[in-house]
């Protein structure tokens, strides 16, 4: 084999190994984000059901306000 095909075939190798990692190195972080985003909807999710029972207690401290001031007039 000459050395010039020795070099490409090493060059190759190199590429290939090269590219190879870069993918590897890309998918864990798109992994990464993905994680990151879902645990951020899940908070969000989780505040989203709790607005419903903020909205009622918020109702009933209102109406005692409201009742609490008609009995001082």
């Amino acid at each position: 084999m000459s050395e010039v095909v020795l070099v490409a075939l090493i060059g190759f190798a190199g590429t290939l190994a090269g590219s190879f990692m870069g993918v590897i190195a890309s998918a864990k972080l798109t992994s990464y984000r993905i994680e990151q985003l879902e645990k951020k909807v899940d908070r969000h999710n989780h505040f989203a059901q709790r607005i419903p029972v903020m909205e009622e207690q918020i109702k009933v401290a209102n109406h005692r306000i409201e009742d609490l001031e008609h009995k001082n007039l």
